[in-house]
């Protein structure tokens, strides 16, 4: 099956040389499920010909707010609602998360609550799954068409199913330890509350439920469409 990475940020430069950009992140997390990758740098304006041309999609993660006015962001909220009409999967991870709510009728604000930084417990209908988080934007007022599939106390609309059209989480799956604590160390300082990152910094070592991630957006990807 082939997926379209849109990616809508790029890693920091200190960081993208040991651990790879986006699209790489995405490709090692869903490793083994026999996908075919083709990366969009939508946040530089490149963007595929067609909504054709790929059999589904993922948009990564950003430093950029859904809400702000930059000059990919209105063709790209145009392309997620003719693949969302079109019946082609669509995945949305933290950015991608924010911005398919928007485009579909939802609204992303900057959070008054803050950061969510490191790794992060979200229940998934009953199921405790264990994420990292690097965000402070979150949807705030879902879609007509969402569900709402994961919450914690913290961040209400965690991850939102829309019917068999999209999947979309505000952790970051594709996050390994050892990246978020480049971005504290790159990233954060000045930005994030010390006494957040100090939290973080200690739950660095607890084990992950990102591979528990990785097989619920492949089955997405992957389930029978009428």
């Amino acid at each position: 099956m082939k997926i379209g990475i849109l990616q809508t940020g790029l890693a920091p430069d200190v960081l993208k040389d040991e651990m790879g950009d986006y699209p790489e992140m995405f490709a090692r997390l869903l490793a083994g499920h026999d996908f075919d990758f083709v990366t969009y740098r939508v946040v530089e304006g490149e963007f595929p010909d067609t909504i054709e041309d790929c059999e589904g999609w993922l948009i990564t993660g950003s430093r950029h707010g859904a809400y702000e006015d930059h000059p990919w962001i209105p063709p790209l909220e145009d392309f997620i609602r003719h693949v969302y009409w079109a019946h082609i999967p669509l995945v949305g991870i933290c950015f991608g998360h924010q911005i398919i709510a928007q485009a579909l009728g939802g609204k992303v604000e900057r959070y008054a609550g803050g950061w969510a930084v490191g790794a992060t417990d979200y229940d998934f209908g009953g199921k405790t799954l264990r994420l990292n988080a690097w965000h402070r934007d979150q949807v705030t007022e879902l879609p007509p068409m969402a569900e709402v599939v994961a919450s914690n106390d913290f961040c209400t609309n965690a991850a939102l199913l829309y019917g068999d059209r999209a999947f979309t989480v505000q952790a970051h799956p594709e996050f390994r330890p050892e990246f978020i604590e480049g971005l504290m160390r790159t990233r954060g300082k000045g930005l994030v509350p010390d006494d957040l990152m100090a939290k973080a910094e200690d739950r660095l070592s607890l084990p992950l439920n990102d591979q528990t991630m990785a097989d619920q957006i492949a089955a997405f990807f992957e389930m029978a469409r009428v």
